[in-house]
């Protein structure tokens, strides 16, 4: 059921507290799914560490070839990943991708040549159907970023044979990357609406607001931004099958607007060796620290993930998707999962 607009206002509107303000015996947020992403070289040991606060663990399994109508082949080690998210009783789901190790990003032209062509749609499809089968996952997750406009029915299209190829038990979930309007949803190649009709969640990937190489200093998702994409999401998809994406790590940038992707644990060891205080930002729900050199740091952690948790079910959202496990640090068990 869609949050009533009264509803949806007035959770946007308010400011929440700071996650240590409240008693870490809180709640409240216990209902949410919490999915985490995870690299074929996320350490098993992780999944273990990390099982009381998920409920889905979602491996980047296989990326999308440049021809747009096959795949790369699982990396061996994604195996031990579903052994050990079923082996705590997680779900396992494989992420499907276009993006590129060649090109360092996203394979623009690889999408739109599987989206623009339903027999390279159907083969994908046929061979995720296969790898599903093959390697006792619980689903698929598509990954396809930076899609053309042109191409938005072409993604329904791919969900829909996904769907249909899937065993009725098997899950289908999609990212989607965070706008802040309606038209904006559009404009990235996604048709929100039709896409809830097929999909089990959408995932909003509330982050990379921010980052060195697009922008300068800020935060990675500040909370009016998430509050903003939140709400236009929700114009078209129901509170139910959306889940909020909060970032697991950070960026550094540099004075000549340069930098790179930090883990929590290492934005916090750079400050601290930099003798730099970090601060709390309220506002953005992060936290910040100008270092030597004019660098600057932004990063958000497990305190910005229970502030997140909080708005999250305030809006009656089926949950949290975190990028990604490892980078983000220990994640707390269900019954503190904002920490104290």
């Amino acid at each position: 059921m869609r949050t009533t607009t009264a509803a949806l206002a007035l959770a946007l509107l308010v400011p929440f507290a700071p996650a240590a303000a409240r008693p870490s015996s809180d709640r409240r947020v216990e209902h949410l799914a919490v999915t985490g992403y995870a690299l074929p070289s996320t350490p098993p040991e992780v999944v273990g560490r990390d099982a009381g606060a998920l409920t889905t663990v979602t491996v980047a399994a296989v990326s999308l070839r440049r021809d747009g109508a096959s795949l790369t082949r699982p990396d061996a080690r994604v195996a031990a990943l579903v052994e050990s998210a079923h082996a705590v009783g997680l779900r396992a789901e494989l992420l499907v991708g276009n993006y590129s190790d060649r090109l360092g990003d996203f394979d623009t032209d690889a999408a739109a040549a599987l989206l623009s062509s339903q027999t390279r749609i159907d083969a994908v499809a046929d061979r995720l159907a296969a790898l599903v089968a093959e390697g006792g996952w619980d689903g698929v997750n598509v990954d396809l970023e930076r899609v053309r406009r042109q191409d938005s029915r072409g993604l329904v299209a791919f969900v829909t044979a996904l769907r249909e190829r899937l065993p009725a038990t098997a899950s289908v979930t999609i990212d989607v990357s965070a706008r802040t309007s309606r038209a904006g949803y559009l404009a990235g190649g996604y048709r929100l609406d039709e896409l809830a009709g097929v999909v089990d969640a959408v995932q909003l990937m509330a982050y990379d607001q921010h980052g060195p190489g697009w922008s300068g200093p800020g935060p990675v998702g500040g909370l009016p931004w998430v509050r903003d994409a939140v709400a236009a999401a929700l114009e078209e998809v129901p509170a139910a099958r959306l889940d909020l994406g909060v970032a697991g790590y950070g960026y550094l940038w540099r004075g000549d607007g340069s930098g790179r992707t930090l883990t929590v644990r290492g934005a916090r060891r750079l400050v601290e060796r930099a003798g730099a205080t970090p601060r709390w930002r309220r506002g953005a729900g992060e936290w910040s620290a100008r270092l030597p050199g004019e660098r600057r740091v932004w990063w958000s952690d497990a305190r910005s993930r229970g502030v997140r948790a909080e708005l999250a079910s305030a809006l009656g959202l089926r949950g949290l998707a975190i990028w990604r496990l490892g980078s983000a640090g220990p994640l707390a068990p269900p019954a503190s999962r904002i920490p104290g």
